[in-house]
Parts: C-alpha cells; sequence; structure tokens
C-alpha cells in the first residue's frame, strides 16, 4: 500500500518551497512498511483541491500528510484543525484569487479535525530531536483550505490525514538576512534543515499507522 505526502509549489516572494522539496524527496521512500508518493500542489485555490482528490482517487492512500510552508515559525507545526475560512490576508494565491473572508464549503461545517495523531506525532518528533509543537491554528490560506478539503474527501473512511507547517530552511532565513539588515543586527528569521522536515513527515505517517503493525 501507498502513503501520500503533499508539498507546494513556490508562491509570493518565496524562490523555493521547502514542502514541495520535502515531497519530492520522499516519493518512492518506505515508511512504516508503505510507499510513499510525494507529489507538489499548485498554489492555487481549486486546483490543488482538484490534484488533491484525483491523487486520493488513484492511489487510495492509507494516510496522508499534506505540508506547507509557514517561514516565521520557529518549528514544525502539527494542525489540530482547519476551519471553513478562504481569506488570503493579501497573499493571492499563484492564479490570483485573493478571497476575503469566504467559506470554503458554503453547506460544510465551520471546522474539521485532524485525523492524525497530532499530540503523538509531535511527541515522536521531540523524542528524535525534531522540534515541533501542536498547532491549533493552519491560518486561513491555502495550507488550510487543502486540509480542510482533504478531511472532506476522507470523511467516513478509516485513512487519517492531517497537515504539517514547516519552517523556513536554514538557506532561507540566510538568504532574506542577507536582503535585510543582519549585518547591522537586524534579525534572523527562524528556521530548520530539510532533513528534520523529512524526518518529521515520516514519524507523522508511522504515528498514523501505529508503526505499520
Amino acid at each position: 500500500m501507498t502513503v501520500l505526502c503533499t508539498g507546494y509549489e513556490p508562491f509570493g516572494d518565496h524562490d523555493v518551497n521547502p514542502s514541495g522539496e520535502v515531497a519530492e524527496a520522499l516519493d518512492g521512500r518506505t515508511v512504516a512498511g508503505h510507499e510513499v508518493v510525494g507529489r507538489v500542489l499548485p498554489v492555487a485555490f481549486g486546483a490543488a483541491e482538484d490534484r488533491m482528490a484525483d491523487l486520493i482517487d488513484e492511489h487510495d492512500p492509507a494516510a496522508v500528510v499534506a505540508t506547507g510552508l509557514a517561514a516565521g515559525r520557529s518549528a514544525v507545526c502539527v494542525e489540530r484543525v482547519a476551519i471553513n475560512v478562504a481569506d488570503t490576508v493579501g497573499v493571492p494565491d499563484n492564479d490570483g484569487n485573493d478571497p476575503v473572508d469566504e467559506r470554503l464549503d458554503p453547506t460544510g461545517p465551520d471546522a474539521r479535525r485532524s485525523t492524525l495523531p497530532v499530540r503523538e506525532t509531535v511527541e515522536a518528533c521531540l523524542a528524535e530531536g525534531v522540534p515541533a509543537r501542536v498547532s491549533n491554528t493552519a491560518g486561513t490560506h491555502l495550507c488550510n483550505g487543502i486540509l480542510y478539503r482533504t478531511l472532506a474527501l476522507l470523511a467516513g473512511t478509516n485513512t487519517p490525514a492531517g497537515f504539517l507547517h514547516l519552517p523556513a530552511t536554514p538557506e532561507q532565513a540566510a538568504s532574506a538576512a542577507a536582503d535585510g539588515e543582519a549585518a547591522r543586527g537586524g534579525s534572523v528569521q527562524p528556521s530548520l534543515p530539510r532533513a528534520l522536515d523529512e524526518r518529521a513527515v515520516e514519524l507523522a505517517f508511522e504515528a498514523a499507522l501505529d508503526g505499520g503493525e
């Protein structure tokens, strides 16, 4: 059987997106006895949701872990809930969509809770030296949107699904600092090596599948 990991293409001011790189790096890897299907989603409402639906239909995964970039966060954030709100807060998606306080699903519930073992995933990460925490907000941009839609697609099944927000990489942090005032005492945003991001996703799958047993 397979498990599905998704990340995103670059967007906004970010020339690279570590979440997409993580998905590509994990593609074909074996985790808890399951082959990882790693795919990069477009940063576009509608298109990303359609792509996720197609991937679930094609691969019938035993678990789904979606990931996205959250530059500025200091640890891997395992999201607990997705809300029925789309608001890009002035950062349109790559197709120019810029929803303001819209509902993702006019008839859907106000929130959907992740079906990954959130706390257990964080504990597993911390035990292996991967900085991680439980997060109670996935925001209102596409990351929240894909979590909400994925949970809706899998409602009524036994397939666990959730979302991990990943910090910037050290290279991204250094690049942003070079463009800023770090050489004059300015701040440098938090970062995490991509290898730790990859391990966090693996641990999320292991927790979801209970070690593959």
